[in-house]
């Protein structure tokens, strides 16, 4: 995993972090996803799990289906990259190997649920069929600080609630 990241690379993950942005306008945790093709966008998500009533509406999983509805095909082009402001879980990596991702870029780690080098590192179990590169950190401040200042604002709104 290298640290070193283009200027392509940061315009991708600007616009997955402006996902996240809308997605925290709607109450919902602040990840943002895009997945790129050939320099072209295939498809867009945004966390939406509390205004679609569904467990796996997370951004990746949401790109992921934009993306293949878009190509027409279940499996992503060869060298097709998903820019997520977070680590994936255990779902999403799941489905992204089952998509035939070829590389991950995520901003920050999640320390209890990422799953591709924090609380877990899946891809070295040794038992899945496709295997995906990743690298962590673009963006990975300010996407850190946004999710931060997304939980420090539920949190505060949660006490006025309880003081009511």
């Amino acid at each position: 995993m290298k640290e070193n990241f283009s200027v392509e690379d940061f315009q991708w993950m600007q616009l997955a972090f402006e996902q996240a942005e809308i997605a925290a306008n709607s109450q919902e945790v602040p990840v943002g996803a895009v997945i790129v093709s050939e320099h072209k966008l295939l498809g867009v998500g945004r966390n939406q799990l509390i205004t679609s009533h569904d467990p796996t509406a997370h951004a990746e999983i949401l790109a992921i289906q934009d993306a293949c509805k878009n190509i027409q095909n279940y499996r992503l082009p060869k060298d097709a990259v998903l820019y997520v402001t977070l680590e994936p879980c255990t779902m999403c990596v799941g489905a992204l190997i089952h998509a035939r991702i070829s590389k991950v870029i995520f901003a920050t780690p999640e320390p209890k649920a990422g799953a591709l080098m924090s609380a877990r590192a899946l891809l070295d179990e040794g038992y899945y069929n496709h295997k995906f590169d990743f690298q962590c950190g673009c963006m990975g401040q300010e996407c850190s600080t946004q999710l931060s200042n997304f939980f420090k604002m539920r949190r505060e709104h949660k006490k006025l609630e309880r003081k009511q």
